[in-house]
């Protein structure tokens, strides 16, 4: 396909580069397989344990130079890489898309925020600000200023392949930080094309060879990385099982991680919404990227007023749904990941029915032509009470679970009574239903909405959630303050040394 030649994809590659180079490896191949026909792609080396060791050195080595380079200039880099990457928004959009699995669109909007947060980081390059403090003492300053941290591990998952990674990278670059990227292995295709396109405008700009290090692998690499003390800062993307590892890992050698786990999204229907706008909302929450968003909507908490009409309303949208080929941009839903996602679907439809579920829209696995990799399944509806254990659990599949409420105090607990905490929104024209639900006793997720959808953040908001989300902030706002360090400076000007809160002490 014209797409991965332009990005450099053979059919064999090397899964470990420190910017400039690709090292050798000794580890395995993997063949990354296309969700959209089942059929293979490419296939790349995994790292060794002594490629991996050499990896993390050169990072380390690189790190030492890279911090010197003004922030300013840093940004400038990271500016330059913006620009390429709308040269190969086009091609890497289609990577993304084939290798993956979401729409086209979907695809090309990834890559837009890769676009985005450069952008962002280039502002932020000049805004590494600190405070100045009063002293107690006379004759003295306080100020606090920021360091770049170190090397930053960053793990992210197979459903969003570039763009986590590029909401860490960016803004680590700025801060004076150098990255080590372990993608998931399931996409390692768009790992490598963003690696290569990094390491053009690197070399133009002689950036120290290791500022940008990719290594591919499955969980044992991972292990490698939370267990490393060389890298102080591991940001880690995926399913809650997994973060608990990553976390209680990084906690042991006394490092920091910055954690984005599962999500359980909820949308409340009040009666006082407009349906219409409702449904576009929940539907694409629901049904967007074959439903494995870290934000897709799972629940919708319904006014029971409303609950038929709009139930009513989302059937038909359902109807209206065209599964197949995301690269065709007729079509709204592609394939699930893998056969793997498919069996986990078929699982939460048992259980659900177990439970007492009753589906408004079937669910089911698609076959025939144009389906030939198993991967595509039916976006389904399932009317459920909240306290079903599935209700509870996140499923990576288009399943909606819809369910009623009399008052909002009963909606917002529903909305909370889940583990996960990640994002909400509330659809109501009504002033103070919107407020009760931004309020300290309304939603308790890093993100609530009102009137959009749970999907779809913008780069500028920090992106995170709570409880079993695991409590990380990335992108936006003051996120970039993770990756570096707090340093309180003190300075005496006076020709005394008055010691703090009036302590006397005379030789």
């Amino acid at each position: 396909m014209s797409f991965l030649e332009q990005l450099g994809i053979a059919s064999h590659n090397h899964g470990l580069s420190t910017g400039q180079h690709w090292l050798g490896s000794t580890g395995a191949s993997i063949v990354s397989y296309s969700p959209v026909d089942g059929q293979p792609i490419s296939s790349v080396f995994t790292a060794d344990r002594e490629s991996y060791d050499s990896l993390i050195s050169k990072a380390e080595e690189a790190f030492l130079e890279w911090r010197t380079w003004p922030a300013p200039r840093r940004g400038e880099i990271v500016r330059q890489l913006g620009n390429k990457l709308r040269e190969y928004k086009e091609p890497l959009g289609k990577l993304v898309s084939w290798e993956m699995g979401k729409s086209l669109q979907e695809g090309l909007g990834e890559v837009q925020e890769m676009i985005d947060i450069c952008d962002f980081a280039v502002g932020l390059s000049r805004q590494l600000y600190g405070l100045t403090m009063h002293s107690e003492r006379p004759g003295h300053r306080m100020y606090e200023q920021w360091h770049p941290l170190g090397v930053t591990g960053i793990i992210s998952a197979f459903n969003f392949p570039v763009a986590v990674w590029s909401w860490n990278a960016a803004i680590a670059w700025v801060c004076g930080d150098v990255c080590v990227w372990k993608p998931s292995e399931k996409t390692p295709l768009c790992a490598i094309a963003c690696q290569k396109i990094t390491a053009e405008v690197f070399r133009e700009n002689n950036v120290p060879e290791g500022v940008s290090c990719i290594v591919i692998g499955g969980r044992e690499t991972g292990e490698w990385l939370a267990a490393d003390s060389r890298i102080p800062l591991i940001s880690a993307t995926g399913s809650t099982r997994m973060g608990k590892a990553v976390g209680a890992a990084v906690a042991g050698r006394m490092g920091r991680s910055l954690l984005e786990l599962g999500g359980n999204n909820a949308i409340i229907i009040s009666d006082s919404a407009d349906l219409e706008m409702s449904v576009i909302g929940a539907v694409f929450g629901a049904v967007g990227t074959a439903g494995q968003r870290c934000t897709s909507t799972r629940r919708l908490i319904i006014q029971e007023s409303v609950y038929d009409k709009f139930t009513g309303m989302l059937k038909k949208a359902y109807a209206q749904l065209k599964i197949g080929d995301p690269l065709d941009q007729h079509n709204h839903v592609g394939p699930l990941i893998d056969k793997d996602a498919v069996a986990m679907y078929l699982k939460a439809v048992d259980q659900c029915r177990a439970e007492g579920g009753r589906f408004l829209v079937e669910p089911g696995v698609l076959s025939g032509a144009g389906y030939e990799s198993g991967c595509y399944v039916k976006p389904c509806i399932a009317e459920v009470e909240p306290e079903f254990g599935i209700v509870k659990h996140e499923t990576f599949a288009p399943i909606l679970y819809v369910m009623k409420y009399k008052t909002l105090e009963e909606a917002v607990a529903i909305q909370n009574g889940v583990p996960q905490g990640l994002s909400s929104a509330i659809m109501t024209l009504n002033l103070r239903e919107a407020e009760y639900f931004l309020s300290h006793t309304g939603s308790d997720c890093g993100i609530a909405n009102v009137n959009i959808g749970t999907s779809g953040a913008e780069i500028g908001g920090a992106f995170g959630g709570e409880k079993e989300t695991g409590g990380g902030r990335e992108s936006g706002s003051d996120a970039w303050k993770l990756y570096m360090r707090r340093q309180t400076n003190t300075i005496n000007y006076s020709n005394k040394l008055p010691l703090a809160q009036g302590i006397k002490f005379e030789l």
